[in-house]
């Protein structure tokens, strides 16, 4: 670990997050959601709300993927997307679903100041929905808008963990800026 530069947990914890938050809405899949945590350790997303029926830590499934990162990733449950998407605007969070809908915004044509309305010192919440269905119809409306992940193949889908991964990455890309 030493060779590789990583950070303890205490240092993780007090190093400066990046500005973002994921909210994951009623994803089903313990493997999805330890997926996520371990993608936002990787880049030190402010931290995770876990909505619905989402599952949480502590359990094997979770922590097979995560490899340590719900200790060091902050977390919280909210009974709803919806309410997680309330408390997160009357702190200043810009929303934006991950989804394929009309008007969305093509990942990889985007600026942070539209994101965030701001600068760089904005912050912004990516909500990401159920592996079927999506981000719920309830939270939608409440989103300043939609990201879709540009895609060429026939199924127009990617799994959560993966389109996660790809969102955050670049939404740190465009931080750096």
């Amino acid at each position: 670990m030493d060779e590789l530069n990583r950070k303890s947990v205490e240092e993780f914890k007090r190093s400066e997050k990046t500005p973002i938050v994921v909210v994951m809405d009623n994803i089903r899949s313990m493997h999805n959601v330890g997926s996520v945590f371990r993608t936002a350790d990787a880049f030190l997303i402010e931290g995770i709300y876990l909505c619905g029926y989402t599952p949480q830590p502590p359990h094997r499934d979770i922590h097979k993927t995560a490899l340590g990162a719900t200790e060091t990733v902050n977390w919280k449950y909210c009974s709803s997307a919806k309410d997680a998407v309330q408390q997160l605007r009357t702190t200043g969070f810009n929303i934006w679903a991950i989804e394929q809908a009309e008007g969305s915004l093509l990942l990889g044509n985007l600026d942070w100041q539209r994101l965030t309305g701001k600068s760089t010192a904005g912050k912004i919440a990516v909500v990401f929905g159920n592996e079927v269905s999506g981000v719920s119809d309830e939270v939608l409306p409440l989103c300043d808008g939609c990201i879709e992940i540009p895609q060429a193949g026939m199924k127009h889908s990617l799994n959560i963990s993966v389109a996660a991964g790809i969102v955050l990455w670049e939404l740190v890309q465009l931080i750096k800026k």
